[in-house]
């Protein structure tokens, strides 16, 4: 593999791909100077802060009918514009490697929040910790007014222990299934009893509702805390082997290569549960550039909008049209399907989604129509703007502007259609696409021929 395709290759996995205006700094570049580069755009995180704390959450229980109808109109807004506000920032930021990992996280760390501020608080933790420390990433998670509300620890108490959270900490966001005992997430409950947040969304402990008694977990015993369950999980290797497994089904390859995750997993637990330096080894690791481990992840549908809005330089007039693609392509940000997240990998593809993602960039692209068919969930409402029944079809002008001058100007002079197409796309170009690309009348009808493929569906 030649310089500039192992620099793509990584700029797919590592970020949401290469853009034209890239392309020649990129393939001067070495592989190493790359990665440097990815972490030195990233180095500081910028929170979102859309969402202001202005919402008064006691209206819901004391308004009237008015109040909170209004209350849920506002509610609503802020959702959306949470997640608008979301997806133009990884459309148009240079922290592509902090971005990328955040929406790691925010899947692993899977949470749904009605209350907006709550949402944007989680996100800019995994934000702020993407590429920092996993225990601390994990303690600031676990203290968040959204996933204690979403998980039911606002319950946990002394003599009425609530085990939602405890036990997703370990089946989900630690030491994964089969690894612990039910007795293990009893005494685990116990410790985070008392954790909660206040009326102002402040993470609190209360003492008089926490259980002080004496806990044994995974073989530990004393008075243990929520933050000593944490560390324990931590202490053992099948955590490191855990978080390793699914980092590489996200950026290597879905089916997992126990030999890579085994040294994925060594850097990652003698190393402190840094998140940076396992990065830095999968990113430099010979097999990380094997053909087998190219062109071969189904982008999830937010790494497929983001990737076409970055590289077209779109722009929309009626932004809720993103809200619709997520919905029909199964991936709406901040609304996980449950706990578990969504499964990801070739379950983003089903006959129903592959029709919308072939269609979506000559759509996007041409600014034409688009139908949407669906059965609304009753709480995803917020995110479906144009659906006012149960069922029915929506034809909405999407209304994009693409900079295609600002395009053209980055496309290298000379390279022919087939050249485009094989920049444009992480696998080979077939044989049918360089044929259909060898009768195109002209260069913008050629990357609209490319980008409508099966093959632009993976990174």
């Amino acid at each position: 593999m030649d310089n500039l395709l192992q620099v793509k290759h990584l700029y797919a996995r590592a970020g949401f791909g290469l853009r034209f205006d890239e392309k020649s700094t990129a393939g001067n570049l070495s592989v190493k100077h790359a990665i440097a580069g990815l972490f030195k755009t990233s180095e500081n995180p910028q929170p979102i802060t859309i969402v202001k704390d202005n919402a008064d959450y006691s209206m819901l229980v004391k308004g009237d009918k008015e109040q909170k109808k209004q209350f849920m109109q506002l509610q609503r807004q802020q959702e959306k514009d949470l997640n608008m506000a979301w997806l133009n920032f990884m459309s148009t930021t240079d922290a592509v490697l902090r971005e990328k990992m955040t929406l790691f996280w925010h899947n692993h760390f899977a949470c749904r929040s009605r209350q907006s501020e709550f949402a944007q608080q989680l996100n800019n933790i995994q934000r702020q910790h993407a590429l920092g420390n996993f225990r601390e990433l994990v303690l600031e998670v676990s203290k968040s007014p959204a996933m204690i509300q979403f998980l039911n620890n606002q319950q946990n108490r002394k003599g009425h222990p609530n085990e939602n959270f405890a036990r997703e900490l370990m089946e989900l966001f630690t030491i994964g299934r089969g690894n612990y005992t039910e007795q293990d997430v009893k005494e685990s409950a116990r410790a985070f009893t008392g954790w909660g947040f206040d009326k102002d969304g402040k993470f609190i402990t209360r003492p008089f509702q926490h259980d002080n008694g004496e806990k044994t977990f995974l073989g530990k015993t004393g008075n243990l805390t929520g933050e000593d369950i944490i560390n324990r999980l931590l202490e053992q290797k099948q955590t490191a082997i855990f978080i390793s497994t699914k980092l590489y089904k996200y950026l290597v390859n879905e089916v997992p290569n126990p030999a890579h995750i085994a040294a994925m997993a060594d850097v990652f637990y003698h190393g402190n549960y840094e998140i940076k330096p396992l990065l830095e080894f999968v990113f430099t690791a010979p097999w990380f550039y094997n053909l087998q481990n190219t062109g071969n992840l189904v982008k999830s549908p937010v790494e497929f909008l983001v990737g076409l809005n970055r590289q077209f330089y779109i722009s929309y007039q009626r932004p809720e049209v993103l809200l619709q693609f997520q919905k029909v392509l199964g991936q709406v940000l901040f609304y996980p399907p449950n706990v578990a997240g969504w499964p990801g990998g070739r379950n983003w593809i089903d006959s129903s989604s592959l029709m919308y993602r072939l269609k979506i960039p000559s759509t996007i692209l041409n600014g034409g129509l688009i139908d949407f068919t669906g059965k609304a969930d009753p709480e995803e409402e917020a995110y479906i703007a144009a659906t006012r029944n149960q069922q029915q079809q929506v034809n909405a002008r999407v209304q994009a502007q693409v900079d295609w001058d600002k395009l053209m100007e980055t496309i290298p002079a000379g390279i022919n259609n087939q050249q485009i197409a094989a920049f444009l796309l992480q696998p080979p170009v077939s044989k049918t696409l360089a044929a259909e690309l060898g009768n195109a009348p002209d260069i913008k009808t050629a990357i609209i021929q490319t980008v409508s493929t099966p093959e632009y569906q993976l990174c």
